[in-house]
């Protein structure tokens, strides 16, 4: 699942993830995606931190409170690199932290980190 509520990056990331052979969700902002979270269970879940309405932090902490998907890794994507964003990414539950732009294989690296080396 790709969350962002960059149309650009939402397409961006969903084409890619296609192409490598993914079946894809992509959601606007948390809200939105909370309810398809709940009904598509997705493997792994890269979510933008900063969005409308609800934050990639705050969703990330709602996901990972939630019993059924506490172990679903959330990949944090951000333009921002700080030091203080990727650790506050850790502490709402992020497993990783990748920094725009991405290229495809920081996405499907993540992919075989999180889901394929488990």
């Amino acid at each position: 699942m790709v969350i962002d509520d960059s149309k650009t990056i939402r397409r961006t990331a969903e084409t890619l993830l296609k192409k490598a052979g993914c079946d894809v969700v992509t959601a606007e902002n948390g809200f939105e995606a909370l309810p398809i979270i709940t009904s598509t269970h997705p493997d792994i879940i890269f979510i933008d931190i900063m969005m409308p309405r609800l934050d990639g932090y705050q969703t990330c902490s709602l996901i990972k409170n939630n019993n059924t998907f506490k172990n679903t890794p959330v990949i944090m994507l951000s333009s921002k690199d700080g030091l203080f964003d990727k650790a506050k990414g850790r502490v709402v539950g992020a497993e990783q932290y990748l920094t725009k732009p991405f290229a495809r294989n920081d996405l499907l690296d993540a992919i075989r980190t999180h889901l394929l080396n488990k």
